[in-house]
């Protein structure tokens, strides 16, 4: 058996990598046809306010990043759908925002502290069972979400006002997908940080779609770039004592660099 299998702690992290590699290129593919990337980020920075804050009032970070996130999914919809900002205002606002209460309850806590530390840049090597059973539920949401939805998804992501004509509920369909982000970033946080959470949603998904000639191969092209980042760089990380996170992600830009290079040649 390889060295990395021996150890408790880096099988529960290969297993929430995998996980998660399934989970956030999946809802990316979506974001990235529609060109809504930035919210992925948005959605972090405004996580990240949620674990100072949870912090701060001695909660679970997890449950205070999930609350903030959706609060923040709500946020950004509403105002998008009042026509009283335009996509990329509202989510440069709530961007910012975020990262602004982080930075002052941070200060009020008294500085960083190495729970916080975690929670920005990562730490799959500390997944806890629990922390696996809360991965699985919460992924298992999204998947559901997207599949039951599938079809009303696929038209939304290639032509919103033909599917609005066509009867699909956009504005409904739209609050979903950006509270899926949400719950999203939230997973995949405890493996990228917050700081990178969006990379692994963004990245494989940006990948698949220079490649895939169809959607459904876009979406496995996507999950396959996502698990190959986490398996390779995980592996990296374990022999080469680097921070998993940065390697992940080093390891999905990799990656669509490759896809690039072929796509010329």
């Amino acid at each position: 058996m390889p060295e990395i299998l021996q150890y408790g702690f880096m099988q529960r992290a290969l297993l929430a990598g995998v996980m998660i590699a399934m989970i956030a290129p999946t809802i990316g593919v979506f974001l990235v046809l529609r060109r809504l990337s930035l919210i992925a980020d948005t959605l972090s920075h405004v996580a990240l306010a949620g674990v100072a804050a949870a912090l701060l009032a001695g909660w679970h970070p997890a449950a205070g990043a999930f609350l903030a996130a959706i609060i923040g999914a709500v946020g950004i919809e509403r105002m998008r759908v009042s026509g009283r900002l335009v996509g990329d205002a509202a989510l440069a606002i709530f961007l910012s925002g975020g990262l602004a209460v982080a930075v002052v309850l941070i200060g009020l806590s008294g500085g960083f502290r190495v729970d916080l530390f975690t929670y920005l840049f990562g730490a799959i090597t500390a997944v806890q069972p629990r922390d696996l059973w809360v991965i699985l539920g919460l992924g298992l949401g999204v998947l559901a979400a997207v599949a039951i939805f599938y079809k009303e998804l696929f038209a939304i992501a290639f032509d919103e006002e033909a599917a609005r004509v066509q009867g699909v509920p956009v504005d409904a369909l739209n609050l979903l997908v950006t509270v899926l982000v949400a719950v999203t970033a939230v997973v995949a946080m405890r493996v990228v940080g917050v700081l990178l959470t969006s990379a692994l949603i963004v990245i494989p998904a940006a990948t698949a779609l220079r490649l895939a000639g169809t959607f459904r191969a876009t979406l496995l092209l996507a999950v396959a770039s996502a698990l190959i980042s986490v398996l390779a760089g995980m592996t990296a990380a374990f022999y080469l004592n680097l921070a998993a996170g940065g390697a992940i992600v080093l390891t999905a830009i990799a990656l669509f660099a490759a896809t690039s290079v072929l796509r010329r040649s």
